[in-house]
């Protein structure tokens, strides 16, 4: 199959990205691997996008994927497993086809990071989480415990504690928080108990979590920790495979290097939203988009409309 334009990642930037694309006279398929939105989708509240006082994440990205079908073809479930370049083209391997392209706009976001700790995997869903607002309601009157030193951890440590979790833990390998004292105050004032100098060895359960294997990195002690739910919310992880594979430039963090143009180091190939870091918000995802489908058509032989 043929196009001129491949978007992949089916979120703010990448449905924007269609939107400018297609009104650009470029003829233009997103590729996304499940349902689309990424992260923001579980963002219980945002009110920082111009234009909505208060919206769900997961509301704001159903109008924008509500938008961006007016124009382009957004494949949903449909996976780019490999691309190819030759010549001046690229070759798009996906699940399910191949196409042929002469442009390629990386919006792969990022995703939540793992602590790989054995039982992480096997009891994800059971009693492990990645989002205290997603999950937390069921979690009321029990015990929790919420991974990570950083704003993040201790506002869903919070979160947690206000809807009625019964005892809220919070456990940070290092000897002092990475988060602002704002919160780390109203943590503790609020009953949050706070566990440093700690690593998570395991977690245990059958069906269901039923204790965490801690390790004190300063004395070497072992001990249990019993708790129904455990929260990892360690930071994100850009989602790079692809763009790795294919030889594009990566920082120090594995973000794609970017110009202010959003072009990478490989002509046709452009990355926009979280991918490449920066400050990683639903605003700055969509201008991105928006740069990297007018800035596409300067190898597609298209007039720049603007």
């Amino acid at each position: 199959m043929e196009q001129e334009l491949v978007i992949i990642g089916g979120g703010a930037a990448g449905y924007t990205a269609g939107i400018y694309a297609v009104r650009s006279g470029i003829k233009t398929i997103v590729f996304e691997k499940g349902m689309g939105g990424g992260l923001a989708n579980v963002s219980p509240k945002i009110e920082n996008y111009p234009g909505f006082e208060s919206i769900s994440g997961m509301d704001l990205m159903e109008k924008m994927k509500q938008h961006a079908s007016k124009y382009v073809d957004i494949n949903f479930n449909e996976e780019v497993k490999k691309i190819e370049k030759f010549k001046e083209k690229f070759k798009i391997f996906t699940n399910k086809t191949s196409y042929n392209v002469k442009a390629i706009i990386i919006c792969t976001g990022t995703d939540y990071r793992k602590l790989n700790a054995p039982g992480e995997k096997e009891l994800a869903g059971k009693g492990v989480s990645y989002c205290a607002t997603c999950d937390g309601f069921f979690f009321k009157g029990k015990k929790v415990a919420v991974v990570g030193g950083g704003n993040t951890a201790l506002i869903e440590a919070i979160f947690l504690k206000q809807i009625g979790c019964q005892e809220v833990f919070v456990i940070h390998r290092r000897d002092r928080l990475r988060a602002e004292n704002t919160y780390k105050n109203e943590a503790i004032e609020k009953g949050v108990k706070i566990i440093y100098s700690t690593h998570v060895e395991s977690i245990q359960g059958n069906q269901k979590v039923d204790f965490i294997e801690l390790n004190n990195v300063s004395s070497g002690e072992k001990s249990k920790l019993y708790v129904d739910g455990i929260f990892v919310s360690i930071g994100e992880e850009p989602q790079n495979t692809l763009a790795k594979k294919l030889g594009v430039k990566l920082d120090k963090r594995g973000f794609v290097i970017v110009d202010k143009n959003q072009r990478t180091n490989i002509k046709g190939v452009y990355a926009a939203g979280d991918i490449t870091g920066g400050l990683r918000q639903i605003v700055t995802a969509c201008a991105e988009g928006a740069i990297a489908a007018l800035s596409s058509t300067e190898v597609l032989g298209k007039q720049y409309p603007y």
